[in-house]
């Protein structure tokens, strides 16, 4: 596509959901550059081995059957961070992981690819706490704003509660004894316990644990498979095709619906190009500011630049490499550009039950944690987060549960007598080995910290190392004093939780920073206007979780950003065309 109304930079979570709104509903052309690669797409039968084809328009390009192969759903191949093929780097697996600087003890987990980091994504689709819109002063717009596009984006990425399984039995039972309500609302404003919002179709009916049928689409199995997968890619039905995957990742929701536009002559065309990685954002000097006229970008596999000229530049980048692409295509910087960061300041607070425990609640004695969604319930407490159930396959169960602290090793840790868990830091040798024994009767909740955007957060420029892309960027996250506070909080009410459920034995991680829920790097009200508008440089905007004013209370940032993104694109639409 030649010179298009609009460029969108990044094909992750957000850009395929601005670019489907801007076509269909406003009638534009859109190009979306993606930096990674395309998995499930006949033009690039091989991602990670061939260039393959250049860029794709049409639907039917889209093959399940080939997804299946790429996302083979084995833990190391998908997860790990060097050589895995759900990783931030080219596609091209002859080379390395794209660089970043984060100079303390924290993990960075995101993806290049079409579909972006949705890709590994649980499915989890909670709204933000109105309290984080309305009640603490970051936010333009008010929470009412964005329901209509909350409302739209689970329409289309099948929204809706989490079937319960075992392990979700024992967090209620556990919620309930600690004293806590189930809510029955989308928009949380009380403190308790509910299902899971996630993007993620249904279980056929005849799904049980009698069920002896075949997975396969081909054989007539429709919907969720219950398998866990979703970390690892999610592509079940097996021979689905990739619009009726299960769980609804933008690879799977937005994408198709984008590329539908282009059999449509009554709406806009939406191209998308993988490999293309954005060096520079063009501008002109314009009225008053300067004003973007669209970018040029480098092919990832042969090196080759190219330039293209548009009325509208999206930048859906993501957390990091928004700011970064910013920084180096020296736009003006008032101090916020990358700052701001939050990250839901995660904590995982693990339970090990006995057999009578589970069996008294469920009538088995195993929880079984890799069946089911990998988080099918929540507890919510706006104004100070929340906390998911997990359950997940035992690599990540092990590297989660055991091997990922800041506190040092657990049998050198002492434990205040006045905490509610047993033992805290990491777990080796023949104790791991102990603890994974009980892998069937283990799970853990995941404590999503409602972080407050500080400007000392966020991303810079490293001013000593560069890659062919530019100045890599530099990542530093430090929580503050009230962080901890709630984290703390959060991480009490789970234990009790735990203890109620009839856990024999609590262990509290202690988490570094996990860069995995990222928000506000590019804040609505300090980088954009409330349009999604760069304030500094006309016919730019920031579309992607980056642009949000805060971490929206803790919940999960997906359905979030998409529904701003959705809203950004009407913006675009009412002020250029």
């Amino acid at each position: 596509m030649n010179d298009p109304d609009v460029v969108i930079i990044g094909a992750g979570a957000d850009g395929p959901a601005t670019a489907s709104r801007l076509a269909r509903r406003h009638g534009l052309d859109v190009l979306i550059l993606e930096g990674g690669a395309w998995h499930g797409n006949e033009k690039w039968p091989k991602p990670h081995a061939d260039a393959g084809g250049t860029v794709s328009t049409d639907p039917d390009d889209l093959d399940g059957k080939l997804l299946d192969e790429h996302f083979t759903v084995k833990e190391a191949g998908a997860n790990d961070p060097t050589f895995g093929y759900l990783r931030v780097g080219p596609a091209d697996h002859s080379r390395a992981p794209w660089f970043r600087n984060i100079p303390q003890n924290a993990f960075l987990w995101q993806v290049s690819a079409v579909g972006g980091t949705t890709t590994h994504y649980f499915g989890n689709n909670p709204r933000g706490y109105p309290y984080a819109f309305d009640e603490q002063p970051h936010w333009p717009i008010d929470y009412e704003e964005l329901v209509p596009y909350y409302q739209l984006n689970e329409a289309v990425t099948s929204t809706q509660q989490a079937p319960m399984t075992n392990k979700e039995e024992v967090f209620i039972e556990g919620a309930t004894e600690a004293g806590y309500d189930r809510l029955d609302t989308l928009n949380v404003t009380e403190t308790g316990w509910r299902p899971q919002p996630n993007a993620v179709e249904d279980p056929p009916d005849e799904l049980n644990s009698n069920f002896d049928g075949s997975f396969s689409w081909d054989d007539g199995f429709r919907g969720d498979a219950l398998a866990a997968d979703h970390f690892q890619g999610g592509p079940t039905p097996e021979d689905a095709p990739v619009r009726e995957k299960a769980r609804k990742s933008s690879n799977v929701s937005w994408v198709p619906r984008a590329l539908d536009t282009n059999t449509d002559e009554t709406v806009g065309n939406v191209a998308i190009r993988p490999n293309a990685y954005v060096t520079d954002i063009k501008t002109d000097e314009g009225a008053g500011n300067l004003e973007a006229t669209g970018v040029e970008f480098r092919d990832t596999w042969s090196g080759s630049t190219v330039t293209v000229e548009a009325d509208v530049t999206v930048l859906a980048a993501g957390c990091i490499e928004s700011p970064r692409l910013w920084l180096n295509s020296g736009l003006p910087d008032d101090g916020w550009v990358g700052k701001g960061l939050t990250t839901h300041w995660f904590d995982w607070i693990v339970g090990v039950y006995p057999d009578d425990a589970v069996e008294d609640i469920n009538g088995e004695p195993n929880m079984d944690p890799f069946v089911g969604h990998n988080s099918a319930v929540r507890f919510d407490k706006p104004g100070v987060g929340g906390m998911e159930d997990i359950g997940m396959s035992p690599g990540l169960v092990s590297f989660a549960n055991y091997l990922f602290s800041q506190a040092g090793y657990s049998f050198d840790v002492e434990v205040d007598p006045d905490e509610p868990w047993d033992s805290r830091g990491y777990v080796v040798g023949e104790e791991l080995k102990r603890r994974m024994a009980d892998y069937r009767n283990t799970k853990a909740l995941l404590i999503l910290t409602d972080d407050l955007p500080r400007q000392d957060n966020g991303v810079s420029l490293d001013d000593t190392f560069a890659d062919e892309h530019g100045a890599v960027p530099e990542l530093k996250w430090e929580p503050h004093p009230d962080d901890d506070a709630k984290r703390d909080e959060l991480s009490r009410i789970a234990a009790r939780i735990h203890k109620e459920a009839g856990a024999e034995h609590v262990h509290r991680c202690d988490w570094p920073p996990l860069f995995l829920h990222m928000q506000s790097s590019m804040r609505m009200g300090k980088v954009v206007d409330e349009n999604a508008e760069a304030y500094n440089v006309d016919r730019l905007f920031v579309g992607d979780h980056s642009a949000l004013a805060n971490g929206i209370g803790g919940p999960n940032p997906t359905n979030s950003g998409q529904a701003l993104a959705l809203r950004t694109a009407d913006r675009i639409g009412e002020l250029y065309f």
